[in-house]
């Protein structure tokens, strides 16, 4: 017997566990009711006011927000969430994360039967679900070369895009900043999203430029979209570096039009003033990074060619705010500084730090590329889900993003809560039902009847982000219960070690192919 959101029940009935009592988000961003959950066999059998049933555990929940398990739409956990340090995803849970989507800005695994197979293998802590990533079948099929598929190249990576949605891929993902991505032309991406588009899924692009070509690379989403008939998404919206701040009003206007006209175009944000990524791919032209890091070395320990590179970075720096190094192996003394830092403590050039750096290794990265008005509006937007671009992660030496640890209690517990910058139910509903739309999961992403019990369960009064650039690994505060398929994945504000998180596999026959 399921019951809806509609009131009490009266035939007794026996369930696993009963969240009594709390102040219930539904997900769909619904005003707040106090109500009681019910959970059964991992899947919700009630929700509704004074449910009469008899529970193996109860759970008070007085004054305690009660709301669907967050679901992360870009994160790079890929082979973190299969490793045995970190499968157990520990810093997701502790945001109230139950669900994680990998393969994302083009990177990860091509093989979505091999990968999901190994997540279900050893278990996760949180449900791991999977894009097929264009820039690593680019790579597998025709290396990290500047140039054009041939026909023969193009209908194998079509092929393995088919492979990869039969197997249970959600969409393809692409990287147009990074090697190989940044090689392939707008033709390459539609005609392989076609192939996507036959099992209906979705395109999600880490687009073009995020900068002064911020339009054009949403016109170029969009338009791939279109043309390829299937929705599209845009990874981390955000206008980067300080003469594109404001564009990002522009963009979300293309976007509306698009949606006004019908077109599936969505997007994910991280609430964070800073971005993170390699340093490489920051600051270094395109054509310096063809064929990868092995060519790069070569290029840079050329003279005529390293002279190049060095003044297109001096055009990319005219734009740049603050980028402090994040990891960097050669130098543990520079991570947690900026470039500028590192240039006036060493007596260099900032391009020349950039050069020194390219030339031992490389460097990630934490870019303060955003200004905080653009942050702020977009959350507010109903098309922009909750997403971190982190990965799961046990603290280290190195300073990484804290957005891996703090945030979804940011976005909720700062930004609604604290700041009232958007209502709670909004932000809630950004990290529940709209992300699941967005990828298409029709089992989790609401407290309904017969869907996934996956739950988190937070103090809004507590509820908060402590993660920082200069103490990344610390986690939030105010989370008191974390529900992975009806197990208790976090208990009274402690991680349990319960792996129940499983692979999520899309299961659809092919539609006809678009000519």
């Amino acid at each position: 017997m399921f019951l809806s959101f509609v009131g009490p029940i009266f035939a007794v009935e026996k369930c696993d566990l009963l969240l009594k009592g709390g102040c219930v988000h539904i997900g769909d961003g619904s005003p707040m009711q106090i109500a009681d959950v019910a959970i059964k066999n991992g899947r919700i059998m009630a929700v509704g006011k004074e449910l009469k049933v008899i529970a193996n555990l109860t759970i008070s929940c007085n004054d305690l927000i009660v709301c669907p398990g967050f679901i992360d739409l870009h994160t790079h956990s890929d082979d973190e969430i299969i490793e045995r340090d970190t499968r157990s995803n520990i810093n997701y849970l502790m945001q109230g994360c139950t669900t994680i989507i990998t393969g994302n800005c083009g990177f990860g695994h091509v093989d979505v039967a091999e990968y999901l197979n190994k997540v279900d293998k050893s278990g996760a802590g949180t449900h791991v679900g999977h894009l097929l990533p264009h820039g690593s079948l680019r790579s597998e099929v025709m290396g990290k070369e500047d140039r054009s598929p041939t026909p023969e190249e193009l209908a194998r990576m079509q092929e393995l895009a088919e492979k990869a949605m039969q197997d249970g891929a959600f969409g393809m993902s692409s990287g147009l900043i990074y090697v190989p991505g940044t090689f392939a032309k707008t033709d390459e991406l539609t005609s392989i999203s076609k192939s996507i588009a036959k099992y209906q899924g979705i395109y999600v692009s880490h687009i073009r430029g995020e900068g002064l070509g911020l339009l054009e690379s949403v016109e170029e989403a969009i338009q791939i979209g279109v043309d390829a008939g299937l929705p599209t998404h845009i990874s981390h919206f955000k206008a980067s570096g300080t003469k594109a701040w404001g564009t990002l009003h522009l963009a979300a206007a293309m976007i509306d039009k698009a949606r006004s006209e019908g077109r599936k175009v969505t997007a994910d944000q991280y609430p964070y003033v800073a971005s993170s990524t390699s340093l490489e791919a920051s600051l270094l032209p395109d054509w310096a990074r063809a064929g990868g890091r092995s060519a790069l070395k070569k290029r840079l320990d050329d003279p005529e060619t390293s002279a190049k590179i060095r003044s297109d970075i001096v055009k990319s720096l005219n734009s740049i705010h603050r980028i402090q190094l994040a990891t960097y192996s050669a130098r543990r003394d520079w991570v947690g500084k900026s470039l500028d830092e590192i240039a006036k403590a060493e007596s260099m050039e900032v391009a020349d730090v950039v050069l020194e750096i390219e030339r031992t290794g490389g460097a990630s990265v934490v870019n303060f590329g955003m200004n905080e008005e653009d942050v702020r509006m977009a959350m507010q937007l109903p098309w922009v889900a909750t997403a971190s671009d982190g990965s799961a992660k046990t603290p280290s030496a190195n300073l990484p993003h804290p957005r891996s640890y703090g945030t979804f209690p940011r976005k909720i517990g700062w930004y609604a809560l604290s700041e009232k910058t958007l209502p709670l139910e909004l932000a809630i509903r950004s990290a529940t039902s709209l992300p699941a739309e967005i990828i298409g999961l029709t089992d989790r992403g609401l407290l309904k009847s017969n869907m996934i019990a996956d739950i988190a369960i937070f103090d809004p009064n507590a509820f908060r982000d402590r993660a920082t650039y200069e103490q990344p690994f610390l986690s939030p505060v105010g989370l008191k219960h974390v529900l992975v398929q009806g197990e208790l994945a976090v208990y009274e504000g402690i991680p349990t070690g319960v792996l129940a998180g499983k692979s999520i596999r899309k299961t659809v026959k092919p539609a006809v192919a678009i000519d």
